[in-house]
């Protein structure tokens, strides 16, 4: 039987990043690659871009997108009143298609 995933609340206590120095994660030009290179295989990048786009965090990278990418992206879709609930409902799917296909790799 399938269950819903929940978005961990406590997440930035789970993040890729939680021991990487915090000034490295605020940068400007090519560096924003390489901080955007540590959420890549984080457990919790999905709750982390949530959290920053609800609560439109301007600075810094956050869930493996810059600000500006954030930015583009909350003017492509002004309409979503929480991003919360739409990467949650949309990680629940792709995890429930994982299940029914036999896939074994998590969402982040």
């Amino acid at each position: 039987m399938y269950t819903s995933m929940t978005f961990d609340t406590d997440w930035a206590t789970q993040a890729a990043c939680r021991t990487t120095d915090p000034d490295s994660l605020f940068v400007q030009g090519a560096a924003q690659n390489r901080a955007k290179a540590i959420c890549v295989g984080c457990t919790v990048r999905t709750e982390c871009l949530a959290d920053a786009l609800d609560n439109r965090v301007e600075f810094g990278v956050w869930g493996g997108m810059t600000e500006r990418e954030r930015r583009a992206l909350l003017r492509r879709r002004p309409n979503v009143t929480s991003w919360r609930h739409l990467l949650q409902t949309a990680q629940d799917e792709y995890e429930r298609q994982r299940i029914l296909t036999g896939t074994s790799e998590r969402a982040s």
